[in-house]
């Protein structure tokens, strides 16, 4: 007999037999995006980057913190429901222009090893941390990438677990921390159509050049998705996919979540059936929350003036952000509930990233040009791929995705962890528990090439 599960995962593949299988898209691996007359004297070496907060840029920065306009009090009685609460943004503002340490901070943002190099045109920033090991001990790849609001310093917490030498093992991580395309110190496009297919292109090349022709991956968010690609296009490069916010949008997987509406029990299991149904709930919440999408999938650059003329505009949309995928109960919150997980410091780092390397508008960008026919028209999730993948998935991600329901992209799913805690900003708020899981998936990822490898022979 079979489960539910299984009952409807037949039915599903019964009804793949009835939909066409979109074939690979044609991938240009040289593909220019950078402005064209450099194309004739690319700089294709790697070439050490330190990060800088130069007095004048402090002081300007100090100068709009301390001459925002008086802002319109709140609703009363409301917390963050109609957005960061007003009444919270001055002592933020006051933190930023006053007490946040510069200099101190910028120390600890160098303290990992940061570099950049010309990919196809960008110069793409990344931190590469390669561990000192001893005789026997191997030393693996792997390339982790984050979303937005996000930037690469989520990752700086999980390193030293992730390039630590264990007894339990013959192997430690050499740490690729790359900044999205567009996104910190990382170059964005200068035409139309650098979506997620194309900064996976980009960002395999980072790891051809770093001398890696096969690697491990990691993803959150935007990153998620730029690995799925990956994966996609170079499933023979990528050894292993780890993921902390699956996704998939495909016919398939939404006629599961429509029938699941209906009959949860046949597409989830019931102890985490409350993440995904009643649909109704998903739906508004998504309706509530994805204003910010709806806006940088259309028309970011107007979004994008303010936030890169206002640091009170970035602070608070961003934090609005931040605090929602935390937890979505923290919109009745005033202060949103962000000390309760993060440091004040981690916070602001996180803005002066995007606020020193002027990149709030080609970061928004990404919305606009992976959201686009051109992109949705390559039908990727509906594209199998045979790399092992690993998902972990927090209580209060944005979304749930049942293991059966990623194997229709992802077949060969080696395991997916559940937590009873943790947000959509799992990096930050849970990094020993995040790190974790990544050794262990990789652990597992190399098992079976091993097994694979013997029972070649």
């Amino acid at each position: 007999m079979f489960s539910n599960n299984e009952s409807l995962s037949l039915l599903i593949s019964f009804l793949s037999l009835f939909i066409q299988t979109p074939p690979l898209p044609e991938i240009n691996v040289n593909e220019w995006w950078g402005p064209r007359h450099l194309k004739s004297i690319q700089d294709t070496s790697i070439r050490p980057f330190v990060v800088e907060f130069n007095a004048s840029m402090i002081a300007d920065l100090r100068h709009r913190l301390r001459n925002t306009r008086q802002m319109t009090p709140p609703l009363e009685g409301t917390g963050s429901e109609y957005g960061f609460n007003t009444n919270e943004i001055p002592r933020w503002l006051r933190y930023w222009a006053e007490e946040y340490p510069y200099q101190d901070r910028v120390v600890e943002i160098n303290k990992y090893p940061q570099y950049k190099t010309n990919i196809q045109g960008l110069d793409v920033h990344f931190v590469r941390v390669i561990p000192k090991v001893p005789i026997g001990i191997e030393v693996v790849p792997l390339l982790v990438l984050h979303g937005w609001p996000s930037s690469y310093l989520d990752f700086y917490a999980l390193i030293p677990v992730l390039t630590s030498v264990s007894p339990h093992r013959d192997f430690v991580i050499e740490v690729i921390a790359a900044s999205l395309p567009g996104f910190a110190f990382s170059d964005g496009a200068v035409r139309p159509g650098f979506g997620v297919d194309k900064m996976a292109v980009v960002l395999r090349n980072l790891m051809h050049r770093l001398g890696h022709k096969k690697f491990y991956t990691h993803g959150a968010d935007w990153g998620s998705v730029v690995m799925s690609n990956m994966a996609t296009f170079f499933p023979n490069e990528v050894l292993g996919y780890h993921s902390s916010m699956p996704t998939i949008f495909s016919p398939l997987q939404a006629f599961a979540r429509i029938v699941g509406d209906y009959f949860p029990s046949l597409v989830v299991r019931p102890e985490v059936a409350d993440r995904m149904y009643p649909l109704s709930n998903f739906l508004s919440k998504i309706v509530r929350e994805s204003g910010y999408f709806h806006l940088q999938a259309t028309k970011p650059d107007t979004v994008d003036i303010a936030l890169t003329d206002s640091p009170a505009g970035l602070l608070a949309y961003f934090f609005e952000k931040i605090s929602v995928g935390t937890r979505e109960y923290y919109q009745h919150r005033a202060d949103g509930g962000l000390e309760l997980h993060y440091t004040k410091e981690q916070l602001v780092d996180n803005l002066m990233v995007y606020w020193a390397s002027d990149s709030v508008a080609t970061a928004g960008r990404i919305y606009a040009d992976s959201f686009s026919p051109r992109y949705f028209s390559l039908r990727t999730d509906s594209i199998q791929s045979s790399v092992p993948a690993w998902i972990l998935q927090a209580k209060y991600e944005i979304s749930y995705i049942p293991p059966w329901m990623y194997k229709l992209k992802f077949p060969n799913l080696v395991n997916e962890t559940v937590l009873d805690t943790g947000g959509h900003f799992l990096a930050l708020e849970l990094p020993v528990v995040l790190a974790e899981d990544i050794v262990r998936a990789v652990v597992e990822f190399r098992r079976l090439q091993h097994k694979g490898k013997r029972e070649e022979l």
